[in-house]
């Protein structure tokens, strides 16, 4: 079990379920769109944020980003940690129906897969530092996304789709979302490398 430093942010008990068999730490949900309306909820939120910083883990899903995107609005980015799962399609066990975009959430990604979600976002563990930013001269900008196809061309939503199939990371990340995961994950060579092959 991982002893993580931050607060983690997912969207419902289940999710919460999950990850606490993995992870030593606050878990918070936002039950669904109810942190739209709950100030208290968003204050708390904050107020973890500003202590240690918080994850957000939210599914992959149209819903989950939208979770994602409110909590990031309210918090200081500085104090966020973004980790995405990947599109995995299918059902979790306790519903009858697939989600709408039939894709597993939180809770229903095997645990290697979460785990590995949150190693790749460089989660600060606890008892040791905050893994160091890579050092990068020159980060990948929104000028690369154009120039490499990703972003403001023809079919450049296909191809960011696949790109960002091929790595693992949903395929609902619009271009400024995908420019900060790469960011985060990769250094500029190491995205380059990648898209040769892909």
């Amino acid at each position: 079990m991982i002893k993580l430093k931050q607060a983690v942010i997912v969207e419902g008990k289940y999710d919460k379920a999950k990850l606490s068999s993995l992870v030593d730490a606050t878990i918070v949900t936002t039950d669904g769109f109810d942190v739209f309306r709950d100030r208290e909820k968003l204050a708390y939120i904050r107020a973890l944020a500003e202590k240690n910083g918080v994850i957000i883990l939210t599914d992959s899903d149209a819903a989950g980003f939208r979770i994602r995107a409110h909590i990031a609005g309210a918090v200081d980015p500085e104090k966020i940690t973004h980790v995405y799962i990947p599109d995995i399609f299918g059902k979790e066990r306790r519903k009858a129906q697939p989600s709408a975009e039939g894709k597993l959430g939180v809770e229903g990604m095997p645990a290697g897969v979460l785990l590995d979600a949150l190693r790749r976002a460089g989660v600060a563990v606890e008892g040791q530092d905050a893994p160091a930013p890579a050092k990068r001269a020159a980060p990948v900008s929104k000028a690369d996304l154009v120039e490499w196809g990703l972003s403001g061309g023809p079919d450049s939503a296909g191809r960011r789709r696949r790109v960002l199939a091929a790595l693992g990371l949903p395929a609902r990340m619009n271009a400024n979302a995908m420019l900060s995961a790469i960011n985060a994950l990769y250094t500029r060579g190491e995205f380059l490398a990648f898209l040769e092959t892909h």
